[in-house]
């Protein structure tokens, strides 16, 4: 009898060690993915905080231009928000919208340099060699922009092309056509006009139709013909009259404390650059993946 208790116990405590050794595995199983869950937690906590760094970084640049130069921080304001209605009317992504908007924002960022400034605030007109070392601008301003290529990686480059021409006779490389990165074509139509209209101290204010006007005059030879065409389209050349009347009474926003603790999402920031709640793009406000930096 005790023979055959302990026959039958065998299976029993077989089925009992093996239970055990799952539990072990599942056990381990658990710490392994735990422990795994942990690092993709950091990794992503460290990914946001570096994106609200670049966020942070380019706002600065932006107070910069504002603090150096109001006047050319009004500029790229109004470049801004006509590149944008010239890229929602063109029914461009979100994403190339935004694109667009940061290469308008930044794109005369070279311009605070120390060796171009007293330049371009000069009110005497222009010598060959003045106008040599502003061409170059471009240039300088994709070098200041050129660290945060990682979290921006079509910025640099769209501002150093956006005084690229459509017939490849611009500057700095020549570029033609199409193999002009698409946010310096917008912006290139877009600075045109607004650099007229408002002038400069060595240059006067033009009238809207002689602005049009230069902008037909390059359609096809400096300028994306599709682009000059959308722009001049009486619909969309209204909103960005309207658009012209908002940004000049734009006042510069109570800046807020980073407390580093939001968990915003800050792949394609919207800055406080324009009026509106918060600065933003109107019903993408509430996006999480279009807040402002703050």
């Amino acid at each position: 009898m005790p023979e055959h208790r302990a026959t039958f116990a065998r299976p029993i405590f077989a089925s009992l060690g093996h239970m055990t050794l799952s539990r072990v595995a599942l056990a381990g199983a658990s710490a392994t993915a735990a422990a795994a869950a942990a690092v993709l937690i950091r990794h992503e906590q460290t990914r946001r905080s570096t994106e609200r760094f670049a966020a942070a970084a380019l706002e600065t640049l932006l107070n910069a231009i504002d603090a150096n130069d109001p006047e050319t921080g009004a500029h790229v304001r109004r470049v801004a928000a006509y590149a944008l209605i010239l890229g929602e009317a063109a029914d461009l992504s979100e994403h190339e919208c935004k694109s667009i908007e940061r290469v308008a924002l930044f794109h005369d960022i070279g311009k605070i340099h120390e060796a171009l400034f007293d330049i371009v605030h000069d009110v005497e007109t222009l010598t060959p060699a003045d106008r040599r070392a502003i061409a170059k601008h471009p240039e300088v301003g994709a070098k200041v922009l050129e660290p945060l290529k990682r979290f921006y990686p079509d910025l640099a480059d769209g501002v150093l092309s956006h005084h690229e021409r459509w017939d490849g006779k611009g500057y700095p490389r020549g570029l033609k056509g199409r193999r002009i990165p698409l946010a310096a074509r917008v912006v290139a139509v877009v600075d045109t006009f607004d650099a007229l209209t408002h002038g400069r101290r060595y240059r006067d204010a033009q009238p809207n139709d002689v602005a049009r006007q230069v902008l037909l005059d390059g359609r096809g030879t400096q300028f994306d013909p599709d682009f000059v065409d959308l722009f001049l389209f009486p619909p969309v050349f209204a909103k960005v009259l309207g658009a012209e009347r908002e940004v000049v009474q734009w006042k510069p926003p109570v800046q807020k404390r980073r407390t580093g603790g939001e968990d915003d999402k800050v792949p394609d920031i919207t800055f406080r650059w324009r009026p509106g709640r918060n600065g933003a793009r109107g019903p993408q406000a509430s996006d999480p993946m279009h807040q402002t930096a703050r």
